[in-house]
């Protein structure tokens, strides 16, 4: 796996989304089932939807009900795309399960699925900034201003990329060791958010 071949992915999803753009359309992964590919798509399909909502929900006129809904929608899907994360890295370690690392392997900052989960958002960013570089009816700053991001956008694409790809093969060489911390979120948790304890505890 290469980060190329991450974006590969993440872009004909970002693509799929946008045949119909709506937040509503039921994902249609065309990859095998319990593969990366699979694993990668539906990642980033998650992103596109919730980048979406996130536009949605910020409408100043939005009905306070509505927003309400989509602002829980939009929990959900934080910890949906948590837990894809895991399992992305989850294939990853079992994939360097064999790989015998030095007595000098550091560990990385973070892991390389959530590494890989900032490329997605990156890929989003990039494929709306081009849009709105390019859009008909805006001014000629907002088009140049935007222009401007994009090239900031793809620079950090390279060098994320550059960085991510580095961090595979050290791990594949063993300069690097796999350690994954779970990110065990709380505010979903009915049993870990005050909120929801107390209010069970006072319903019962």
């Amino acid at each position: 796996m290469t980060s190329e071949y991450c974006i590969e992915i993440f872009q004909q999803s970002i693509r799929d989304y946008h045949v119909h753009d709506n937040v509503n359309t039921p994902i249609n992964n065309p990859h095998t089932t319990g593969s990366l590919e699979h694993l990668l798509y539906a990642k980033n399909w998650v992103d596109t939807v919730q980048w979406h909502l996130e536009d949605i929900v910020r409408d100043p006129d939005i009905d306070p009900v509505t927003g309400l809904h989509i602002k829980r929608r939009i929990d959900a899907s934080n910890q949906e795309r948590t837990n894809l994360v895991e399992r992305i890295d989850d294939w990853l370690l079992d994939e360097y399960a064999n790989v015998e690392c030095k007595p000098d392997a550091t560990i990385n900052t973070e892991s390389p699925a959530w590494a890989i989960d900032r490329l997605s958002i990156l890929e989003l960013k990039i494929y709306h900034m081009q849009i709105e570089a390019e859009r008909n009816e805006a001014t000629k700053q907002h088009k140049e201003l935007c222009l401007y991001k994009l090239g900031v956008l793809l620079e950090q694409r390279a060098d994320l990329s550059l960085a991510i790809n580095q961090l595979l093969s050290d791990l594949a060489a063993g300069d690097k060791k796999m350690k994954v911390y779970r990110q065990m979120k709380m505010y979903n948790d009915a049993s870990l958010n005050p909120v929801l304890y107390k209010h069970k505890s006072t319903a019962d």
